[in-house]
């Protein structure tokens, strides 16, 4: 079989984003939807693999800036759309464009490379580990109290066209984005992806609605969410289904959570794709009742060991040597010393003897702070080879509030 690798051309869009649908199974998307991802397609950026005039796989990359440990946006690419078509599959054609693809975005000088898996058991082969995770919960309203902190009562909420309120809720959205790893500063168009509201896509609930928050003028924070009315024999059973939210402080974002808890003629709040540490957790009278559920969300590759190393900072003191196996890179493989703290890092080869043996994989997982290098440890995934360097790598790449990706891609 011979097999042509290249970068996406416009008019060949069509042909190879159908590829893509066929690959998910999906028929069913809305026009609205597909204009935009036409529109957030970038083309110098996206691959495709062509048998004779054929599309049989996909892949790209957006270029995204994402917050690490410390507040900084970093660039990171966030890789999507990775399709083989089913009579192509064995052939090594996602390891084709796995390999294309990295060695593109260590060209492009982006220490990392980012993703949303579905099926994650592909990308661990090529070094990319699970570093976020996600709650999920089908709250109770009707059998869950919520207790709120003081100045709650003085966060005013108002009904808000969701079109209307964009540009205010965006001012929101990027006044958080340095304060959590693992968000994403939205590039123009992104926006747009939040407002989608086919009717096809609704499933019998309303149209999209928005209510934004604030005091003293000043809007603090804004929820969307859709309402389907429901009926049983107790009588109305109605559920609200968040799709957005976002509050600056704690007295706002109680206001939010509140205000979706008490809308008339519903019993449950069904919330998606939340941080795993998410305030609500923590107001509720009976979390057993709001059935949390967590899952993984994003995965990390470092394209660039020590340059993504350096680029965050660390919760304690840390001098330790990492002996990394990077069969997929192996630009990473070695022996690396970091020295860090909580006002910046360095990253370089070193001939010392190593404290901690583990994969690109692991540091991967543990970079954004969400998960801990001594429970990887306990997993057998990293070793320790000096007493004591676990605990101080581990303490070290902690986060103080949990990683969390907003929105897929």
């Amino acid at each position: 079989m011979t097999t042509d690798v290249r970068v996406l051309r416009q008019d060949e869009w069509d042909d190879w984003y159908g590829n893509l649908l066929r690959a998910f199974s999906s028929s069913d998307e809305s026009p609205e939807e597909r204009a935009l991802t036409r529109d957030l397609t970038e083309f110098d950026r996206f691959i495709g693999i062509w048998d004779g005039s054929a599309c049989v796989g996909t892949a790209g990359a957006f270029t995204f800036r994402l917050t690490v440990p410390g507040g900084l946006s970093v660039p990171a690419a966030g890789i999507t759309m990775v399709s083989v078509a089913a009579t192509h599959r064995r052939r090594g054609l996602l390891r084709s464009m796995m390999r294309r693809q990295l060695d593109d975005i260590r060209s492009w000088g982006e220490p990392l490379a980012v993703l949303t898996a579905s099926e994650p058991a592909i990308y661990s082969r090529f070094g990319y580990g699970a570093a976020v995770f996600q709650v999920d919960a089908e709250i109770d309203t009707s059998r869950v109290g919520l207790s709120v902190p003081a100045g709650t009562d003085d966060v005013r909420i108002r009904y808000a066209d969701p079109s209307d309120a964009l540009d205010a809720c965006e001012a929101v959205y990027a006044r958080l984005v340095p304060g959590r790893p693992g968000m994403l500063a939205r590039r123009p168009g992104w926006e747009r992806a939040g407002l989608l509201d086919a009717p096809s896509d609704r499933n019998g609930a309303s149209a999209l609605q928005c209510v934004v928050a604030g005091r003293d003028g000043e809007i603090t924070g804004y929820a969307r969410f859709r309402t389907k009315l429901g009926w049983g024999v107790s009588g109305h059973d109605g559920t609200v289904s968040l799709s957005g939210f976002a509050a600056l402080d704690p007295a706002t974002e109680a206001a939010l959570w509140r205000f979706l808890y008490g809308i008339d003629l519903m019993t449950t709040l069904s919330v998606h794709s939340r941080p795993v540490d998410d305030a609500w957790q923590y107001m509720v009278s009976d979390i057993r009742r709001c059935r949390p559920r967590v899952r993984d969300a994003l995965y990390v590759r470092l394209v660039d060991l020590p340059a993504a190393l350096e680029l965050r900072t660390y919760q304690a003191p840390v001098d330790v040597v990492f002996e990394v196996e990077d069969d997929f890179c192996p630009w990473n493989a070695g022996r690396w010393r970091l020295t860090g703290d909580s006002k910046g890092a360095s990253c370089a080869r070193s001939a010392d003897a190593a404290d901690l043996a583990l994969s690109v994989r692991e540091l991967g997982a543990a970079y954004l702070g969400g998960v801990s290098l001594a429970a990887l440890a306990a997993a057998g995934r990293v070793r320790e080879l000096r007493p004591g360097g676990l605990a101080e790598a581990s303490a070290a790449f902690g986060s103080a509030v949990a990683p969390w990706l907003p929105h897929g891609f």
